[in-house]
């Protein structure tokens, strides 16, 4: 065989295998502000998936004008979208289970994330999620863009205080 061929062939076998190897993220540089954990590729933190506030902002971010029952009025929400959270974790389950800084925790499917455009709010109308406002992170479906999502098994899953999702 010729150089050129085995170079190709090892360029090829070296592809394959990395295309199915799992992926470190950046280590978060900020206090960490989320942790994924469970079914996922991609960690920075042992086994987990660390994202401080850079992180979380580097990703895909959405806003959602929505009303919720939590607030006055129709509120500017801002924040990265579930699903680029869960691609950068390289999340391969089918369930989360989120849970909240008191401890509070709700099980969200995935598809959720794929099927409607939520996101973990960091910002309302301009501001920064504080912890006495429901942050630092938030998940919010647009509910105005799609009022079917406006019942208690949807509204259970809009977990405020957001601190770690479990990939199940």
């Amino acid at each position: 065989m010729s150089k050129i061929l085995i170079n190709k062939i090892i360029f090829l076998i070296v592809g394959a295998l990395s295309a199915n190897a799992a992926y470190a993220l950046e280590a978060p540089v900020g206090s960490a502000v989320l942790e994924v954990v469970g079914n996922i590729t991609n960690t920075n933190v042992g086994d987990e998936a660390h994202f401080d506030k850079a992180m979380l902002e580097a990703l895909t971010q959405r806003t959602t004008k929505t009303s919720t029952p939590w607030h006055d009025g129709v509120v500017s929400f801002e924040g990265p979208l579930g699903r680029a959270i869960l691609e950068a974790a390289g999340a391969k389950g089918d369930q989360l289970s989120v849970v909240a800084l008191n401890d509070y925790s709700s099980t969200v499917p995935v598809s959720d994330f794929y099927d409607h455009d939520v996101i973990l709010a960091m910002r309302a109308d301009g501001q920064q999620l504080r912890i006495r406002d429901h942050g630092p992170l938030f998940i919010i479906y647009p509910f105005d863009e799609n009022p079917s999502l406006l019942n208690e098994e949807i509204l259970t899953r809009s977990v405020w205080q957001v601190k770690r999702i479990e990939v199940e």
